[in-house]
Formats: C-alpha cells, structure tokens, sequence
C-alpha cells in the first residue's frame, strides 16, 4: 500500500495505491492526519483509482477523514471510484454522504 499526498493551494490530494486493509490504514491515517494538521487543511480529495481492495478499515479510513474535515467546516470528495469500490461505498452508505466524481 502506498499513500502519495500532494497538496495545491489549500487542498490535499491523497492517491493511495493497492490495498487498504487493517495492516496499512493506521499508517495511511496518520499520514494524511499529518499533514491536515501541519498545514492547516480545509479540502481532501481521496483518489482511489489505483486500489484493488478495500475492507472495513478502509471504509473507517475514509470516515474518520470525512468527520475530521467537516468538523473544521471543510469538504471531502472521493475521485476514481472503481467498480468495486464504488459498490463497497455504495453499500456501506457512505457516497451518500461525500461528494465524488
């Protein structure tokens, strides 16, 4: 697993790579959590185009940055939705929630 942040102005782009599971999504968090707070971040984009598997520690991943960016008055959008996780976002409720392309 592998989490490329970039940031542009004040949003952060996080593109994370392979599979999100309970071994890798503490570290994925902390990272994007670093930076958030370091730089004061108010926009995140979450691309997961480039993953091939996601459990439930993905999806408490993306919900937890989800809480942290609104409760700072911000937004979240999730890009590069695959069939797969498109469904598991389905199915959990959270594209109801977070804005995607």
């Amino acid at each position: 697993m592998k989490c490329e942040l970039n940031q542009n102005g004040g949003e952060l782009t996080a593109a994370l790579y392979g599979e999100i599971d309970q071994h890798c999504a503490d570290e994925i968090r902390e990272q994007i959590d670093r930076e958030l707070d370091i730089k004061n971040i108010f926009s995140l984009i979450i691309d997961l185009k480039n993953v091939g598997f996601m459990d439930s520690s993905g999806l408490g991943l993306i919900m937890g940055r989800y809480k942290k960016i609104k409760a700072r008055g911000g937004k979240m959008k999730i890009v590069g939705l695959t069939p797969k996780t498109d469904r598991l976002l389905e199915m959990s409720g959270i594209k109801k929630l977070i804005d995607k392309e």
